[in-house]
């Protein structure tokens, strides 16, 4: 075995900040071991110069919808069309917060998108979820729709505070993507979240993304640079 060419100093930085991040996805002591035991099946694959397969998935988790044009009804929210002259004001108040400007921050774009971007490109599709009493409380968006291509950015936001955490954006999310897939006959949707953002990892991991590669100090927040995580979701049935 040839000796290796990465410092142990390198090494173990990369543990020790695994480990940290790891605490906060929720890992186990059997989660540590069923980690490394698939690092090891990669690294084995990878001398052997195999790639594992991982496929992606939607898990079927919509069935009990049949009608996917908006509005879309779903067990505990109503996913509707934006409406400019109602909806803009609320997006504005949305965006303006610490956890709502991650919604417009573009990370396959060189600037940032302002409200107004958003909501007159023809590109851009963007739906409102609701409780059913009609009140908003965020939005989901298609982003830079690729009609050649079939792909688009996945956005998503509850930006009422107190519907969050709830599990409203995870429900919302899991029929907007069958939205696309079934009625705007996406072929790929692909999101972008900051690399140490472990929760949003883990609930896109949950609706079936897959990791697609790390793109190195990609945005500034508040002056300070953040890796990019790409991840991405195929339509397996079309």
């Amino acid at each position: 075995m040839g000796q290796s060419k990465i410092p142990d100093t390198t090494i173990e930085a990369l543990t020790r900040n695994f480990f940290k991040e790891s605490l906060h996805y929720g890992f186990g002591y059997e989660d540590y071991i069923k980690f490394v035991n698939s690092l090891l099946e990669y690294a084995i694959e990878s001398k052997n110069g195999k790639t594992p397969e991982v496929k992606n998935t939607t898990n079927g988790f919509y069935e009990e919808i049949s009608d996917l044009s908006l509005p879309i009804e779903t067990k505990n929210l109503i996913i509707r069309d934006f409406q400019k002259d109602t909806d803009k004001k609320v997006l504005e108040e949305w965006v303006n917060d610490q956890y709502g400007r991650h919604f417009l921050l573009s990370m396959t774009r060189t600037t940032v998108n302002t409200i107004e971007d958003l909501i007159s490109l023809d590109q851009n599709i963007l739906g409102i979820i609701t409780l059913k009493d009609g009140k908003p409380i965020g939005t989901v968006a298609f982003l830079n729709h690729d009609t050649v291509n079939q792909k688009a950015e996945l956005r998503k936001l509850i930006g009422d505070h107190d519907h969050r955490g709830k599990g409203y954006g995870k429900e919302a999310t899991e029929y907007w993507i069958r939205y696309g897939f079934e009625v705007l006959k996406l072929k790929k949707i692909y999101l972008n979240t900051t690399e140490t953002n472990f929760h949003n990892i883990k609930i896109n991991e949950e609706l079936g993304f897959k990791v697609e590669g790390i793109l190195r100090d990609e945005i500034l927040m508040d002056g300070i640079p953040h890796d990019v995580l790409r991840m991405g979701l195929l339509n397996e049935n079309n």
